[in-house]
């Protein structure tokens, strides 16, 4: 299996450098960016297959970075952020983030977090199914694309891969903790608002009516009669 290439952009120093080291203890080719400009063209240059990427960053912020690498080519990116507040945190997933982390974090949770973001960017390269209609929507799980009365929508991997999972089992009621094993692959159910999150990026992109909330329990998806 080939080395898997991550860029750390992180203007301190001594975090970057710690992150780097756990990574690269972890079997991965790690370069570190600690400013915008810089991280545009590391990834330009070195095709990394993630990237982690914090919001405050110099020359412009993670924002901006994550927005003209995703326009380059998707990739997974992991952002880390001070803040834990949701408005951040949605603006961070509607240009292109697929997970956050807030400061401080463990390094053993970045690197596991790294591991399934990855995870599950191969499982999106195996052979998919045929497309699934819900109503106005199609979602073509080959090509990893969504459409809505004919008009492409963009969702972020995670995104794409919750609304599967939903899409799969329509109807049913999924709690948070479940669908953070399923689709994040968290073992422990103490990130339910990074589903709550996505699940508002969802309904964002496609239409409010989409995805049900069941209070105290978690989310179905609804199928159009």
């Amino acid at each position: 299996m080939k080395e898997r290439r991550v860029l750390v952009v992180e203007d301190e120093r001594t975090i970057a450098e710690s992150v780097a080291a756990r990574l690269r203890a972890e079997g991965f080719a790690v370069e570190i960016a600690t400013d915008g400009p810089s991280a545009v063209e590391r990834f330009r240059i070195g095709q990394p297959d993630l990237v982690v990427l914090d919001v405050m960053l110099p020359g412009f912020d993670g924002l901006e970075v994550c927005r003209r690498i995703q326009a380059v080519r998707p990739v997974p990116v992991l952002m880390l952020t001070a803040r834990d507040d949701e408005t951040d945190l949605l603006v961070g997933l509607a240009v292109g983030a697929d997970d956050y982390l807030t400061k401080p974090f463990s390094m053993r949770e970045l690197a596991a977090r790294v591991h399934v973001l990855l995870r599950r960017m191969e499982r999106a390269a195996t052979p998919a199914p045929p497309a699934i209609r819900l109503g106005d929507i199609e979602i073509n799980e080959a090509e990893r694309r969504v459409r809505r009365s004919g008009a492409d929508v963009h969702l972020t991997p995670t995104e794409f891969d919750l609304l599967i999972h939903l899409a799969g089992r329509p109807r049913t009621v999924l709690p948070r903790e479940r669908l953070l094993a399923d689709v994040w692959g968290w073992a422990e159910g103490t990130g339910t608002r990074t589903v709550d999150s996505h699940v508002k990026a969802l309904r964002r992109k496609l239409g409010a009516d989409l995805i049900r909330t069941v209070h105290g329990v978690g989310y179905a998806l609804e199928v159009p009669a």
